[in-house]
């Protein structure tokens, strides 16, 4: 008997993959596992060197990057594990984290999803939970709202020592009950990269299962790797994906309001950005990466935001 599956999606990144294998063998102690890579489309010889070092390792070869949630649903479902472990390849695992997580879910059934405790290389805490996308957190500045409403906004900020419910975890590790992935079903695979977890802990929390963020669960996270192999197109499919989730799970007004004030707030990004820039010459990098992005960003939406301008393969474009 299977207790967890480990399901690590990959593009692009083989030596944290490997890290990552490494983290998963060294520290998970006493319980049966089962890794699954799911390799979308990479060209760094991902594939062959992790079969190579990790014979036991199952991995799903894709021709082309499937995006995320396609790419784990590619996995769920294929070992009759109690508990699926959706990890990215930039963690590490502290010793005893999957332990910690294993034994809250098994000493609470009603928990459908359990997040870890995200942090910096240094020890710094990252922000591992988030409250549900809303017209507020979308187009005010999420800082000030932690700031003016921190019980409604938590924030990394805060010093929790016990487990916690909370709306959504971060999908950069997680535990997942299979039993509620069979009540409530897989990943949605319109998200193509980012809220993808936000969507399914929605749907788990609509059917009564509960989600929580454990703080005694610590991985290391080394933070948006794939994320950096293409910046600007990932903004445009958080956007897409943003739109998306508004459109399933908001009010048919919620969902109008941001397609009209979301570009607004790109704009004056935008607009505040040149003006930044202009003003120190164009000299900083970070800066002109920044103009850059929002430039993109209001391509996208002058262009009534395309399928074919983002993350997805060419061929997948309509």
């Amino acid at each position: 008997m299977v207790d967890l599956c480990f399901i690590i999606v990959n593009w692009n990144t083989r030596q944290l993959l490997l890290d990552c294998i490494d983290s998963i063998n060294t520290t998970v102690i006493g319980l049966h596992y089962q890794i699954y890579v799911v390799d979308n489309g990479s060209v760094d010889d991902s594939v062959k060197v992790v079969r190579e070092r990790f014979p036991k390792v199952i991995v799903l070869e894709n021709l082309e990057n499937r995006g995320f949630a396609a790419a784990v649903n590619q996995a769920l479902g294929r070992d009759a594990a109690t508990y699926s472990i959706l990890i990215n390849t930039d963690t590490l695992l502290h010793k005893d984290a999957i332990r910690v997580m294993y034994s809250f879910m098994e000493r609470h059934k009603e928990v459908g999803i359990a997040g870890a405790q995200l942090e910096k290389p240094d020890g710094t805490r990252q922000h591992s939970y988030d409250n549900y996308p809303t017209l507020a957190t979308e187009l005010l500045n999420k800082s000030l709202l932690k700031w003016i409403f921190p019980q409604k906004y938590p924030s990394k900020k805060q010093q929790i020592i016990q487990p916690m419910e909370v709306e959504s975890v971060i999908g950069a590790c997680v535990m997942i009950r299979n039993a509620a992935i069979r009540n409530v079903g897989k990943l949605d695979e319109d998200y193509f990269f980012f809220l993808e977890e936000t969507d399914w802990c929605y749907r788990m929390q609509k059917a009564g299962w509960k989600v929580y963020h454990l703080p005694k669960a610590r991985i290391v996270h080394l933070g948006g790797q794939s994320k950096k192999l293409a910046p600007w197109q990932s903004q445009i499919e958080y956007c897409r994906s943003l739109y998306i989730f508004f459109k399933k799970n908001r009010p048919t007004a919620s969902y109008l309001l941001l397609r009209i004030f979301y570009p607004v707030k790109i704009l004056i990004n935008f607009i505040a950005n040149f003006t930044v820039n202009l003003a120190v010459f164009f000299q900083h990098r970070k800066l002109r990466y920044r103009l850059s992005t929002y430039a993109m960003l209001l391509w996208w939406h002058v262009l009534l935001c395309p399928d074919w301008l983002g993350l997805k393969p060419a061929k997948n474009k309509e």
